[in-house]
């Protein structure tokens, strides 16, 4: 099972040798993003590096004049061990500043990783703000998503496996260089002892990368199993059902059904690389054989016996090293690659940004038979809804759920375009303004709101980010959303840490949360207002009377209200009526009532539910 499982997946997501050399075409540009993360950190490690490179071969070669004089002052019956104390000196020096400088290396590698690292995620934030709520949405999307914001340490570790890559190609080829002087036939068990295991690697190199890109998905289950079942948000709801057998079960699941794939392909690798290592030594014994039978013929001195062997033995180290590093750097490129196929994603605007934003909205918003479905679903959502909305004019939507409201919103705040049909203010199609400019009309507050584990002040700052130092406008904006009475209660008033997951942090009650999202409203003077059921955590009197603050506070701005409180829709100037993604009524709400249709239906079951 576990095999034909394991070719399903390689057949669907198969990477081969050509796409892992191909892989290494990123190379270049990730060390544009590291050069520029870090100019003069990056510059120190390349020169250190280099040097650094030429240490084993100037450590091996006076290593041999050390032997070679030790044993032709033996042979003399005067001895002067001047020139082998230099030598020894030379040794000692050459070890140091070897030293002095891996330890350089290391400091700037690490140096370097955090920088890059912290630059790369930064990138990866400002990417995902200008794609679309269509593509954040999408499930293969977000698997790019994922994989672009989840391998920052593969990242940093390929930084540091290029560099030492380029480090070991010195030291190789100096080391090659001293072989080919002495004895050249060497290189050829060389190349035998290793080849056959670079091959296997990065054979296998694919694979892992080919097992890990098909169960992106798969993996981000994993997570959010691992969230919901331990995490003290959801620890109420999981202990009063009995969800943890449940939730244990499907991640023990999941896991073995990966458990068992990677199994399989760790032990063909294991395999595979023992009968290809049993090659390699073989080869380097052949050599090793060779270089004692030259050395008892006289054909090579005693020191260069040891210049030998030590240099076979370590090139043969490095060139495995060399290769398997390959592997890795061949590996992490294919992640990379990820990561600049997520970067490098093209949004699509049709804005005309030459077409300037009314400064003051005159006639309003209108909608003219706008159809709208989301991405890869063929289910209509809006079917031909067609109204207008003055400025200055507050307006409900009302309807059961799914009859459209929310998705209304997120079309009039362009995340998503509609699918037929156009939406104009003051006659103008909004698809041709500038996305960003365009929103800054807008100051909302969504049902679903983020709570942000920041400190109040941030919390409310959110809605107007620029104005964080502004404590005047931020106090103003508490109190009129009514979260100047959640302040009070906080022992450090405005800079009380909210949630639970840093130190010091205070949890907020359902309606406290909202009262502090409602003032990230009031914190952006926009012009046009829309509350996208703001109040659903508060009781029937708080929601009133915040209501009765918004509308006497939004005096002359143009305002939309989504809420099921029809003591609160009544408030609305006009009230616009969705069923089944249509347009059922509009108008105000004593000429709602006056109709038998759903709104005076509505408004009569929940009145009598009061009763």
């Amino acid at each position: 099972m576990a095999r034909k499982q394991l070719k399903s997946i390689k057949d669907k997501n198969k990477v081969g040798l050509k796409d892992s050399f191909k892989a290494w075409q990123s190379i270049p540009r990730f060390f544009g993003e590291i050069y520029r993360s870090g100019r003069t950190l990056f510059i120190v490690n390349l020169f250190a590096r280099i040097i650094k490179a030429f240490a084993p071969v100037a450590l091996l070669w006076i290593g041999k004049l050390i032997i070679d004089e030790i044993v032709l002052q033996l042979g003399q019956s005067e001895k002067s061990f001047d020139l082998l104390w230099q030598y020894v000196a030379m040794e000692l020096a050459v070890a140091i500043t070897s030293d002095l400088l891996g330890r350089l290396v290391n400091l700037t590698d690490g140096l370097l990783g955090d920088l890059y690292s912290n630059a790369s995620s930064e990138k990866i934030i400002r990417k995902t703000n200008e794609l679309t709520l269509a593509q954040l949405e999408n499930p293969e999307f977000y698997d790019k998503l994922e994989r672009a914001r989840t391998q920052t340490n593969s990242r940093v570790n390929l930084m540091s496996n290029a560099l030492s890559q380029a480090e070991s190609v010195i030291s190789i080829a100096s080391l090659i260089a001293g072989l080919i002087y002495f004895e050249p036939y060497l290189i050829i068990l060389l190349v035998l002892s290793v080849i056959p295991a670079f091959i296997n690697e990065i054979k296998f190199s694919s694979d892992r990368y080919s097992l890990a890109r098909s169960w992106t998905s798969e993996r981000r289950e994993l997570d959010y199993l691992r969230y919901i079942g331990a995490n003290s948000q959801t620890a109420k709801e999981i202990k009063l059902f009995g969800l943890t057998d449940f939730i244990a079960k499907r991640f023990r699941r999941l896991s073995d059904s990966y458990y068992k794939l990677n199994k399989k392909l760790a032990i063909r690798q294991s395999v595979f690389g023992g009968v290809f290592n049993l090659i390699g030594i073989v080869s380097y014994y052949g050599a090793y054989v060779l270089i004692i039978y030259r050395t008892m013929n006289g054909l090579i001195t005693l020191g260069e016996l040891t210049f030998l062997s030590g240099s076979f033995n370590r090139l043969q180290s490095n060139l495995q090293t060399f290769f398997s590093r390959f592997t890795r750097i061949s590996e992490s490129a294919l992640y990379l690659q990820d990561y600049f196929d997520f970067i490098d994603l093209e949004v699509e605007d049709i804005a005309d940004k030459s077409v300037p934003i009314p400064k003051v909205m005159i006639k309003g918003l209108e909608f003219r038979n706008v159809f709208f479905s989301y991405p890869d679903s063929e289910m209509a959502i809006l079917k031909g809804v067609s109204f207008t909305m003055g400025a200055g004019e507050k307006m409900a939507f009302v309807g059961q759920n799914g009859a459209g409201k929310t998705t209304l919103i997120k079309l009039i705040l362009r995340f998503y375009e509609p699918t037929q049909g156009e939406i104009l203010m003051d006659g103008i199609n909004i698809s041709k303004f500038d996305k960003a400019e365009y929103r800054k009309l807008f100051g909302v507050i969504f049902q679903d709101f983020f709570r942000y584990e920041f400190t109040l002040r941030e919390n409310i700052a959110v809605g107007n980010i620029d104005a964080l130092q502004n404590h005047e406008k931020i106090q103003d904006a508490a109190y009129k959303s009514l979260a100047n009475q959640v302040i009070d209660e906080m022992k450090n008033g405005f800079d009380q840490q909210l949630g639970r997951r840093f130190k010091n942090g205070q949890e907020l009650s359902g309606g406290q949360w909202q009262k502090v999202a409602l003032a990230r409203a009031y914190m952006k003077d926009a012009a046009i207002m829309i509350l996208d059921e703001p109040t659903a955590a508060l009781d029937a009197r708080a929601e009133y009377e915040v209501f009765e603050r918004f509308i006497g506070l939004t005096k002359g701005k143009t305002s939309i209200i989504i809420s099921h409180r029809f003591s609160t829709v009544r408030m609305a100037d006009r009230v616009l009526v969705l069923e089944d993604g249509k347009v059922l009524e509009i108008g105000t709400h004593d000429e709602l009532m006056a109709q038998p249709k759903l709104y005076a239906e509505l408004f009569k079951l929940q009145a009598a539910g009061y009763q």
